[in-house]
């Protein structure tokens, strides 16, 4: 409805434009050609104009005079001083007047005012915008999280970061945005906590709404759950899209370092939409039961990823980004859903994405219990130090390099310190010292053989 709203405003828009634009081309051209001689019919209705001409010196004690001529009586054309250094085949014949509508001077004319117009109906329309898109993104989520209440308080002990507030209806969600929610949970017994993040479409801006319509976007949940470091095994999995795929290979750390290889989802009875990217092949058939299967067949345009890794960092970093050790790990599990908001009710849609919320809940169960077979955890003990090995090698030089500068560092505050020292003896004892150390590290290198006696 905001969408159909805002393209009749903005063709609304788009048809005032060019009614003012062509408006103001027509009052401009009504001075092109409308141009008229004053005749001397003409001259004759115009009121009487008085000249005064110079006075008039007689000789004798005469007095001057001031002569006043009627305008009837008087030529413009040939009077000698009203065009004095001008030649005289440069002097004007006839004098010209523009007539046309000219703007009424009592009156208000709001043919100038086009541009402003337009300026202020789009502030009008952004506004207006702004205000419906940000209440419905707020009923969304608080939709959401009265659909999903009761089912997080039966799992968690704590559901929002703040219980005592008196709107307990949308007080635990956190308002990180006008388009974006987050909800922590905690206090269950496999994982430190789970994070949700609701992330809306950009409803309250109207640039974001009309780059949707040429290229449409989808609300998405996603959910972050940190397990416990002895409550998971060490694997990496994922299941996602094809387009969501793709960006994961590329951009995330864990899955382009120990899955890289995109498999299609036909030959693990999932729909044809959906990659499977695994490390050690035995936990796709141990986490893709038939629960899970039975959920991603079902809400197969609904479920975007599902992630699980023991070796979490969040995106690839640079490698000139001159980090000398392996960044810390995590072990979590993450989803990302999408909710189905159009042809549905708000209600409707959130009680449609509920059974999402029940697997997450039993993925966190299943990854608890489930281990890896000998043969699987020697493999990824394997991975994860070829992984290891690897990156000690791309950092060997950098690694050199901050382990010299330490030692020069620690000789120049050695040094700094014996110099500071008023005992010259003590300095003599060092600079010789450190003379030795010199000519030792020159010296060269001499290979000792041991010869067994006969």
């Amino acid at each position: 409805m905001i969408m159909k709203l805002t393209f009749i405003l903005i063709h609304i828009l788009f048809i005032l434009t060019t009614v003012c634009a062509s408006q103001l081309d027509n009052d401009f051209a009504e001075f092109e050609d409308d141009e008229v001689t004053i005749s001397s019919s003409e001259q004759q209705s115009v009121p009487p104009v008085y000249v005064q001409e110079s006075p008039k010196v007689t000789t004798g004690s005469e007095e001057q005079e001031a002569i006043y001529e009627d305008q009837d009586s008087f030529d413009f054309f040939h009077d000698p001083e009203e065009f004095e250094g001008f030649p005289e085949d440069e002097k004007p014949e006839e004098l010209k007047f523009f007539t046309g509508n000219f703007p009424n001077a009592h009156g208000v004319s709001w043919d100038g005012y086009w541009l402003e117009i337009l300026m202020v109906a789009g502030l009008v329309v952004y506004f207006l915008n702004f205000g419906t898109g940000k209440s419905k993104n707020t009923k969304l989520a608080n939709t959401w999280f009265l659909t999903h209440k009761s089912l997080l308080e039966d799992n968690f002990s704590l559901v929002g970061d703040d219980t005592t507030v008196e709107n307990k209806e949308s007080g635990a969600l956190i308002k990180e945005s006008e388009n974006v929610f987050t909800l922590w949970c905690s206090g269950r017994v496999c994982c430190e906590g789970m994070l949700v993040e609701l992330k809306l479409i950009k409803r309250q801006d109207l640039v974001a709404i009309i780059a949707g319509m040429m290229r449409p976007t989808m609300d998405q949940i996603h959910v972050k759950v940190i397990m416990n470091k002895e409550d998971m095994d060490s694997f990496v999995f994922c299941v996602a899209s094809k387009k969501t795929a793709i960006h994961l290979s590329k951009e995330m750390a864990d899955i382009s370092m120990y899955c890289p290889e995109r498999r299609p989802g036909e030959k693990h009875n999932i729909p044809s939409n959906f990659n499977v990217m695994c490390e050690i092949s035995e936990t796709t058939s141990a986490i893709l039961d038939s629960k899970v299967t039975a959920v991603l067949n079902k809400y197969k345009d609904l479920v975007d990823y599902i992630h699980f890794s023991d070796q979490y960092t969040g995106v690839k970093q640079p490698e000139d980004n001159g980090q000398l050790k392996l960044p810390e790990t995590q072990k979590v599990l993450l989803f990302g859903f999408n909710i189905p908001v159009k042809g549905m009710t708000v209600n409707e849609a959130m009680e449609h994405v509920k059974p999402l919320m029940n697997m997450v809940l039993y993925c966190m169960d299943k990854i608890r219990r489930y281990r890896l077979s000998k043969e699987g955890k020697a493999r990824a003990d394997k991975n994860r130090q070829r992984v290891e090995e690897a990156f000690l090698k791309s950092t060997h030089v950098a690694r050199a390099e901050a382990a010299a500068a330490r030692r020069e560092e620690r000789k120049r505050l050695e040094k700094e310190k014996v110099m500071a020292d008023a005992d010259p003896e003590k300095q003599r004892r060092w600079e010789e010292k450190e003379q030795k150390r010199q000519a030792k590290k020159r010296a060269p290198k001499m290979k000792q053989l041991k010869v067994k006696a006969l």
